[in-house]
C-alpha cells in the first residue's frame, strides 16, 4: 500500500527550496518500530497533512524532519540536501507545538525577536521584521502585552508568528490547534491556511483530527502502523479511499460485512452489494466488506427498487444543516443516513423505508482494517428486533 501511495509523489521534490524527501526511514524504540521503512516526497510550498492515530509515527516522522529524533536508517533531505546529523538549530525548519512555550515574562514582541536575538541579527532589522511577523497574523497591536493578557488563538498566533520570522523553507506543526475549543480551532483552520498560501512555505502538520487535515491540506497521508496507508489531495482520499482502514478514519462509513463474490460485487446480509473495490480485488470467497457514506444513501418508501436494503427507522435527528435518520436493516444491523434538512424526506421513527444508494457510491475493500464495530453499523437492541 505503501508504495503504491509514494509512487504518486513528485519525484525531485526535495531537491527545490522547502522540499523534503524521507527516503527509507526506519525508527526504533526498543523492540517497538515507530516509523517502518517510510518514504515520502513533500512538494516545495505544499501544506502536507501526517494524518493517523495515537501510535501511527505521524510525530516521530515529524521530529525526524525537525532533527529531535534521528532515524535508525534511510536518509531526509531538505532543499536537496542530507540533513542526517545536523541539530535542529542548523536545519532550514521551524517547528510550532501544541504547548506554545512563550516566555511569560516577555512581551509578545520580545518573544517573536527571540529568535533573531540569539542570531545576532541588528536590532533596527529585528524591529523591522517583528513588526512585518506580528502584522501576518493580525497581532502588531498586541506587541508589547504579555502572552498571558490574551487568548489561546492568540498565543497560537504569537508561535507561529516566531516560527516564521526566521524564514524557514519548512515549517513543522504539531498538532498546534489541539487545546483550542471547536470554534476557535475552525476559525484558527482558516487563517492558518490562508496564511500558508500568502507565504509559500512548506508546511508539514501533524493531525490525528480528519477534519482539519481535509480542510487545510494540499495533499494528506494517511498512516498507519509506520508506514502511509494512502497519499492523495483531500478529496480523493474522501472520495476514493483506498483501503477500509482509511475509508473508517476518514469521515463516517456504513461497513456492512460479507464475503467477495464474483466481480466487482461482496454478498453481504443484506444481499448482493456491487461497487468499486479500492486499492485490490480480493479473492473470491475472502472477507471482504462493502463501505457506504451516510450522505451518498437516500431514503425511498418500503418496496422500492434499485440497490438497497429495506428497513425500519430508529431514530431521526435534527443536525441543523442536515437530518440524520437511523435505521434498522436485515441481520441486526443499522445504516446512518445524513441528507441536507431543505430536502429531507418526512419520515418518522418506526416508518418502514428502504436505503438506496448508486453502486458507484459503494467502496468494496479487505476485511483487513475495516472497524469490527463501531456507531455506524451496530447491533440492534433485542427490543427493537
Amino acid at each position: 500500500m505503501a508504495d503504491i501511495a509514494v509512487a504518486a509523489t513528485a519525484p525531485d521534490a526535495g531537491t527545490a527550496s522547502g522540499g523534503v524527501e524521507i527516503a527509507g526511514v526506519t525508527k526504533h524504540y526498543g523492540e517497538s518500530t515507530a516509523v517502518d521503512d517510510l518514504s515520502l516526497s513533500i512538494r516545495p510550498g505544499e501544506f502536507l497533512s501526517l494524518l493517523g492515530p495515537s501510535g501511527c509515527g505521524k510525530t516521530t516522522t515529524l521530529r525526524m524532519i525537525a532533527g529531535f529524533e534521528h532515524p535508525d536508517s534511510g536518509d531526509i533531505r531538505i532543499s536537496g540536501r542530507s540533513v542526517l546529523g545536523l541539530p535542529p538549530y542548523k536545519r532550514e525548519v521551524n517547528t510550532v507545538f501544541q504547548a506554545y512555550a512563550l516566555f511569560p515574562h516577555m512581551t509578545v514582541a520580545e518573544n517573536v525577536a527571540y529568535g533573531l536575538q540569539q542570531r545576532g541579527v541588528p536590532k533596527a532589522e529585528q524591529r523591522e521584521r517583528v513588526a512585518e511577523a506580528l502584522d501576518m497574523v493580525q497581532l502588531r497591536r498586541f506587541a508589547d502585552r504579555k502572552p498571558t493578557m490574551l487568548s489561546g488563538g492568540q498565543q497560537q498566533r504569537i508561535a507561529l508568528s516566531r516560527a516564521l520570522i526566521n524564514r524557514p523553507s519548512v515549517l513543522l506543526l504539531d498538532e498546534p490547534l489541539a487545546a483550542l475549543d471547536r470554534q476557535l480551532r475552525e476559525e484558527m483552520q482558516v487563517e492558518l491556511k490562508l496564511l500558508q498560501s500568502r507565504l509559500g512555505t512548506t508546511f508539514v502538520f501533524v493531525t490525528h483530527d480528519q477534519g482539519e487535515a481535509l480542510s487545510m491540506s494540499d495533499r494528506i497521508a494517511v498512516m498507519r502502523a509506520g508506514r502511509i496507508e494512502q497519499l492523495d489531495a483531500p478529496d480523493a482520499i474522501y472520495a476514493a479511499p483506498a483501503s477500509a482502514y482509511v475509508a473508517s478514519f476518514i469521515g463516517q462509513q456504513n461497513f456492512i460485512r460479507g464475503v467477495a463474490a464474483d466481480g466487482d460485487a461482496i454478498e453481504t446480509p443484506l444481499g448482493l452489494i456491487e461497487g468499486r473495490w479500492g486499492a485490490g480485488r480480493v479473492e473470491r470467497g475472502a472477507e471482504a466488506v462493502a463501505a457506504i457514506r451516510p450522505e451518498f444513501i437516500q431514503l425511498d418508501s418500503a418496496g422500492a427498487t434499485g440497490a438497497g436494503a429495506d428497513g425500519r427507522v430508529l431514530s431521526v435527528s435534527y443536525l441543523g444543516e442536515t437530518l440524520q435518520v437511523v435505521v434498522g436493516v436485515a441481520d441486526g444491523q443499522t445504516l446512518l443516513v445524513r441528507t441536507p434538512a431543505p430536502n429531507a424526506p418526512r419520515v418518522a421513527v418506526d416508518d418502514d423505508v428502504r436505503c438506496t444508494w448508486a453502486t458507484s457510491d459503494a467502496r468494496l475493500f479487505a476485511a483487513d482494517g475495516a472497524p469490527t464495530s463501531a456507531t455506524h453499523v451496530i447491533a440492534l437492541p433485542k427490543a427493537v428486533r
